[in-house]
């Protein structure tokens, strides 16, 4: 299928595919959920047999459906692909910390780039089956049904639920990141640490929380987010309000209300 018609036709059976991945990769998660072992990738920072084993499902069905197409993974997955204007984003284990101690909050995330451009997004919660999903121009939805940002009942970070993503293994107190962390504590109605980007991003979108804010992810924890929050008429950038890059590890999504300029302010 060449660029013009992929784009033309192409992009929902690319969602389609996205979905069957997702859905692959969720009930491998759930399998493994009370078997898995742990080895350490870095402090604090564990890689689980279900992890490898959701990408490799993941990736599979993508080559399969899209063999030209470039992928990239949160586990070792770099391949550029013959064509190079398309490159699908995967993480098929957000929030490991979460999953290894049974909390329910984790995800699988997959998101397809063209040429910079992000186009489709789904981001799966296996554990209560909610799966999100965009595609660039046509909004974003929960199981179906259109969802979109918190603008209407939330306009100011004072009444505002905001959520961050923390460095792992943060080894002072005077780290910028939990600097920035208590000055948005302080500031808003309530500030929490989840463990999960792409779910707090889709969380944003849904107007469940009104702003997430970090300086650490990797394209993977927030590329189906980002295109979720802007589908649902949210705001996404750098923490300053420059333009937002999937490469560079600085993000700040909100409602785009007052709360957005509110919080690049305090960072």
């Amino acid at each position: 299928m060449s660029e013009t018609d992929f784009l033309q036709t192409g992009l929902d059976a690319g969602l389609e595919t996205a979905v069957e991945a997702a859905r692959r990769a969720g009930e491998i998660l759930l399998s493994w959920r009370d078997r898995f072992t742990v080895t350490e990738k870095s402090r604090r920072d564990m890689v689980t047999e279900a992890d490898l084993e959701s990408q490799n499902a993941i990736a599979k069905l993508l080559g399969d459906r899209f063999p030209d197409h470039g992928l990239l993974g949160e586990e070792g997955l770099s391949d550029v692909g013959a064509d190079s204007d398309f490159r699908w984003i995967i993480d098929p284990l957000d929030g490991t910390g979460n999953y290894v101690h049974g909390v329910p909050y984790f995800a699988v995330s997959i998101a397809l780039e063209y040429r910079g451009q992000l186009v489709i997004a789904v981001v799966l919660d296996p554990s209560h089956d909610e799966l999100f999903t965009a595609v660039h121009g046509r909004g974003t939805f929960l199981n179906g049904a259109p969802v979109s940002v918190s603008a209407d009942s939330v306009a100011d970070l004072d009444s505002a639920l905001v959520t961050a993503s923390l460095p792992v293994g943060i080894s002072s107190p005077d780290h910028p990141a939990v600097d920035r962390f208590l000055r948005v504590l302080v500031a808003s109605q309530h500030t929490q640490r989840t463990g999960s980007a792409a779910l707090n991003l889709a969380y944003v979108a849904s107007g469940r929380l009104d702003g997430f804010f970090s300086t650490t992810l990797k394209p993977w924890d927030m590329a189906a987010g980002a295109l979720l929050v802007t589908e649902a008429g949210g705001r996404v950038t750098s923490l300053d309000g420059g333009c937002f890059a999937v490469d560079v590890a600085d993000l700040l999504a909100t409602n785009g209300t007052a709360v957005h300029a509110q919080l690049s302010q305090l960072m």
